[in-house]
């Protein structure tokens, strides 16, 4: 039998915020999969992810980025949350969709690593992302919180975290 999905959560923002968490996430998975639409609530502001509220130095981001005709690199090694969008340039506050595979979130001894995918656009610019995270702890994961660099979350931002059951 072949891995499966089950949702944990779903939220749809009534209203906008400053962040939203996931909180008391069951360790009876081997992965988790987050997928998030949102907006920005003014331009140049990205979403972040944070573990168990752990606002310290000791998250990594590597990522590559373009936009149609220019692609870009960023790495940051000494961050207090990942960073999951670039703003280069960006014409207007622009809406993001992102899917978000955290790998062996459970496991007590070793730290804990993510793919992430992100699309952000609107009808006049678009941008295409892939990441790599890194949360160095080696606690479990049980809790996940998505903020952004300024501003809010816009009303109607939905989220959805999914465990992956192993066969």
């Amino acid at each position: 039998m072949p891995a499966t999905y089950e949702p944990i959560a779903t939220t749809t923002l009534g209203s906008a915020a400053a962040s939203y968490t996931f909180s008391s996430i069951s360790g009876s998975y081997t992965d988790l999969v987050l997928v998030f639409q949102t907006g920005m609530s003014s331009a140049g502001n990205e979403p972040l992810l944070q573990f168990n509220g752990d606002t310290g130095s000791n998250y990594s981001e590597t990522m590559i980025y373009g936009s149609g005709t220019t692609v870009y690199s960023y790495r940051n090694s000494i961050s207090t949350a990942i960073q999951l969008a670039r703003d280069v340039g960006l014409p207007s506050a622009l809406e993001s969709n992102h899917i978000i595979q955290i790998q062996n979130y459970s496991n007590a001894t070793t730290y804990k690593t993510l793919l992430a995918r992100v699309n952000k656009g609107s009808a006049t610019y678009s941008q295409a992302a892939a990441y790599v995270g890194l949360w160095r702890s080696t606690s479990a994961i049980t809790s996940i919180t998505i903020s952004t660099t300024g501003g809010n979350l816009v009303s109607g931002s939905t989220f959805t975290l999914y465990g992956i059951k192993a066969a």
